[in-house]
């Protein structure tokens, strides 16, 4: 069993957690591109690599025909695309497009510059404590620990 205060730290991240989805979902729905805010992670977890569909889902935590209704909203807007690999036709490989690369950068542009200006009045000693805890964070629930971005940070 986990200590306690590892688990007071697991319900203070679950309390957060919602305010800052919200926060981007906000800015994710203001923008008016995404037909949904939760297209914005997968267009994020098409960027990192393919996919299949079974993958995309069990990512996502949903169901494949749940998904399947999300990948059909970006093949129609051009973001996604589906192939089949030549070994096995019955396999379909979802890879985001150009377009789509645009929009998930546009996007995560006016998605970041929200979370910028909400934590702008924190002073600098808060910042780099909470980027701390974001390296914590990244390196207990990342497979590799890595980086999502390489842009410089203050």
């Amino acid at each position: 069993m986990p200590p306690v205060q590892a688990r007071e730290t697991a319900r203070e991240l679950l309390e957060i957690m919602p305010f800052v989805m919200r926060t981007v979902a906000a800015e994710l729905l203001s923008s008016g591109e995404l037909p949904a805010p939760a297209h914005f992670g997968l267009l994020m977890k098409l960027s990192e690599q393919p996919r299949t569909l079974t993958e995309l889902a069990g990512l996502c935590g949903v169901s494949a025909p749940t998904m399947s209704n999300s990948v059909s909203a970006l093949v129609h807007r051009g973001w996604v695309r589906r192939s089949a690999p030549a070994r096995d036709r019955r396999v379909v490989i979802l890879e985001v497009t150009a377009p789509g690369r645009t929009a998930l950068e546009r996007v995560g542009r006016a998605a970041e510059a929200r979370l910028a200006e909400a934590l702008a009045p924190l002073d600098a000693r808060s910042r780099k404590r909470l980027q701390a805890g974001l390296a914590v964070l990244r390196t207990v629930f990342t497979p590799t620990g890595r980086k999502r971005s390489t842009r410089a940070r203050d």
